[in-house]
């Protein structure tokens, strides 16, 4: 770390603080070559995009299987009601082991922000996990919808700050998203894209401001991740390369995503960063730790190269996208729990979130152990 660059916190106060984490997948996975078998596709570049694309498995909740071996057609309807449904299953157990890591009840949270792209619901998951749950209905809540992979930056930023405002109170934030329920199969590369891309799965964070973090941690105490700085960039003239479009041809939602977007986001991501540092006496050499959004693999190879990470510092990004494919908004979570059970991070480490999606929009978020 260069001189002076550790930030001061001697007279910061107490800071939003990640006390828990956990997340969630259906019971159901499959390889990129049984989703080819299953599907019955044979068209060699669609192949290419499936078994080319760095995933090796993805938990799915896929149509029902026909008599004759083919999957079923879902509408738009069942679409949504696999959303709701999934989605509840699984933002529920997320948020439950993120309590439980944190040493909190149900009872204790204050704050539910929840998450999500691939569906539309009113009520809102929040409602739906308080119902279910059992939760406080006395609870502040906010539902962040339709924001793409980059919205669990954007919802961190609303929870830390509620958090910061009401100390030593537990505010959770779920992302959950039911990827398998905004597909549409119809053969064209468009949705082949999409559709050898994407996962099913849900990640809750709980975080505290707990006035009682001014004074010295026990030695043998776990670090604790505390919030320190956010900064976004939008990027206007890309504002239709990643999209959910409504397809009269279908009856449904499509998602599409512009072949040149890896470019897009690596182009800014220097920018972004700069301005996440700005300030702090931190350069890029000084960040142990980077948890970047699994968007994909010419997307985390673009911001690689233009970040000049080394793979290692990227390995919980590449893992996730190997082993879950992309799950939109609570990807960077997924990584952050790999790098937490990893047992690597020290006392005093930085980090950065970062995170990609429609608008074209990159987040990123600033971190302290």
């Amino acid at each position: 770390m260069a001189e002076g660059a550790r930030l001061s916190t001697a007279n910061a106060g107490p800071r939003p603080a990640v006390v828990g984490f956990g997340t969630a997948t259906p019971a159901n996975s499959y390889t990129q070559r049984e989703m080819l078998e299953l599907f019955r596709i044979e068209d060699p570049r669609i192949r290419s995009v499936f078994l080319n694309s760095a995933i090796e498995r993805r938990y799915l909740t896929l149509p029902p299987e026909l008599a004759d071996g083919t999957r079923a057609t879902e509408t738009q309807g069942e679409l949504l009601a696999k959303h709701k449904e999934q989605g509840v299953r699984i933002a529920a157990h997320a948020l439950e082991t993120a309590l439980k890591r944190a040493g909190l009840c149900l009872a204790d949270v204050g704050y539910l922000c929840c998450v999500t792209t691939t569906g539309l619901l009113t009520p809102g998951f929040s409602a739906l996990l308080i119902k279910e749950l059992g939760l406080p209905v006395s609870a502040s809540r906010l539902d962040v919808v339709g924001m793409g992979c980059n919205a669990g930056l954007n919802a961190l930023n609303a929870v830390a700050s509620w958090s910061a405002a009401n100390p030593g109170q537990a505010a959770v934030m779920v992302c959950a998203e039911v990827c398998s329920a905004a597909y549409v199969f119809d053969g064209t590369m468009r949705t082949a894209v999409v559709n050898s891309l994407f996962g099913d799965g849900a990640a809750a964070i709980a975080m505290v401001t707990d006035p009682a973090a001014v004074d010295p941690p026990e030695e043998d105490a776990p670090p604790t991740g505390t919030l320190l700085k956010f900064a976004s960039r939008i990027i206007p003239d890309a504002v239709e390369a990643m999209r959910y479009d409504w397809d009269d041809t279908h009856g449904k939602f499509s998602f599409f995503l512009d072949r040149d977007v890896p470019y897009v986001v690596g182009a800014h991501a220097e920018e972004v960063v700069g301005r996440l540092l700005a300030g702090t006496g931190l350069r890029r050499p000084d960040i142990a730790h980077w948890l970047v959004h699994s968007g994909g693999k010419k997307v985390i190879d673009s911001v690689k190269v233009n970040l000049g990470l080394s793979p290692h510092a990227v390995r919980h990004t590449t893992g996730v996208l190997r082993d879950y494919g992309n799950l939109s908004s609570g990807s960077f979570l997924f990584s952050y729990e790999r790098l937490m059970e990893e047992g690597r991070v020290r006392r005093g480490d930085y980090g950065v979130l970062m995170t990609m999606g429609p608008g074209s929009t990159i987040e990123t978020a600033l971190v302290q152990w």
